[in-house]
């Protein structure tokens, strides 16, 4: 043990050991010194008169809010890394305990870490190797990559960092876990061929997936919460959000396709589908959001059509929360598109205002549905 005052003088290095320090001493004071608590440790009897003070100095949250190497507010660089081995456990102090982030693709991980930081939380980041942003490491006190299917490494490095509570937010390319060979590239460790070939084996819908890795790192200690609970502000809100209004043809396929929608979300085939003239074009299912919006372009070539889209009621919003961008929007002008249905809510608007901006230039209503 190592310090800078006490023997010697202020700046002098000194050691101590069993023959300074009785064992009892360390003992009785360990639960405190675990708690970034300062402790007065007596000198051993007959064997020193000195003491000394052992501080485990907690971070403030304005330590996580210097500028980064690039002048961006509230960003480090990597080599600048906190290490949380020292800090208050979540049940110490839940306000400043670090949050862990498992990122897939998307921007939906980079919103999520810059509302973990507001809330007040140093953010550890495991981002999935070729997945992530390039700009999520900036936004985050920790971070390591790890590849898709190595459940493992991701539960080593959160528990390295003192997380006990994460997040699991951003695009995972779910088909390819269908082909066995492109699944062995991935080089799955135990957990993850355990979860996949046994648990997994005869069903392996989102909500069974989720809860699969959810227990996975709740058996190690570390709670999966909920994805929204940092980006409220988000959420698509209920009426029109932005500046086109639908036509009341627009509006009569939503009310026809909305009880459709939600049976189809209640029953795990997909989250989205459209609408024209009352007549269902297309409805999603494993390909995703985008290719079903590509095949809805295809199959009707009349403008105006409406994409639906929502959770069910019940929905774990711990993961696979639905989300409609920036990309999503250039995606249905490109296939004429007219209008944008969301369960209010229960769909993220990754990055709000630019998806609204989006929409307004491209001529796409907008709408929330209770």
């Amino acid at each position: 043990m190592r310090g800078t005052e006490g023997i010697g003088g202020r700046n002098a290095e000194f050691r101590l050991s069993k023959k300074h320090v009785r064992r009892t001493s360390l003992n009785s004071n360990r639960r405190a010194c675990s708690t970034g608590d300062s402790v007065d440790i007596p000198a051993g009897s007959g064997r020193s008169t000195s003491s000394c003070r052992i501080e485990n100095r907690v971070p403030n949250c304005t330590d996580f809010d210097q500028p980064g190497p690039l002048g961006n507010p509230g960003s480090r660089p990597v080599s600048n890394r906190v290490h949380f081995a020292a800090m208050k456990s979540p049940s110490d102090d839940a306000a400043g305990a670090p949050r862990g982030l498992i990122a897939g693709q998307g921007t939906l991980p980079l919103l999520v870490a810059r509302g973990m930081r507001q809330a007040g939380h140093p953010v550890c980041g495991v981002g999935l190797r070729d997945q992530f942003d390039p700009a999520l490491p900036e936004l985050c006190d920790r971070f390591d990559t790890a590849g898709i299917a190595r459940p493992g490494r991701w539960i080593r490095l959160l528990k390295r960092a003192g997380v006990r509570e994460a997040v699991m937010v951003g695009r995972v390319a779910k088909g390819r876990m269908h082909d066995p060979l492109k699944l062995i590239r991935h080089l799955p460790d135990w957990r993850a061929v355990n979860l996949w070939y046994r648990r997994l084996r005869h069903d392996r819908r989102n909500a069974t997936l989720l809860a699969a890795v959810a227990d996975e790192l709740a058996s190690s200690g570390i709670t999966l919460i909920d994805s929204t609970e940092f980006i409220p502000d988000h959420l698509a809100s209920t009426g029109v959000m932005g500046r086109i209004e639908p036509t009341a043809q627009q509006r009569a396929d939503v009310d026809f396709g909305w009880p459709l929608l939600s049976q189809t979300v209640e029953l795990d085939i997909g989250q989205s589908i459209a609408v024209r003239d009352r007549d269902v074009i297309a409805v999603e299912a494993v390909e995703g959001t985008d290719r079903m919006i590509e095949r809805a372009g295809e199959l009707c070539r009349a403008k105006g059509w409406t994409l639906l889209k929502t959770a069910k009621h019940d929905h774990d919003r711990r993961a696979d929360v639905p989300v409609v961008g920036v990309e999503t929007i250039e995606r249905l002008a490109k296939c004429r598109a007219g209008c944008l249905a969301l369960g209010a809510g229960r769909v993220i608007l990754i990055d709000k205002p630019k998806v609204l901006e989006a929409a307004d230039r491209a001529g796409i209503a907008v709408l929330g549905v209770d």
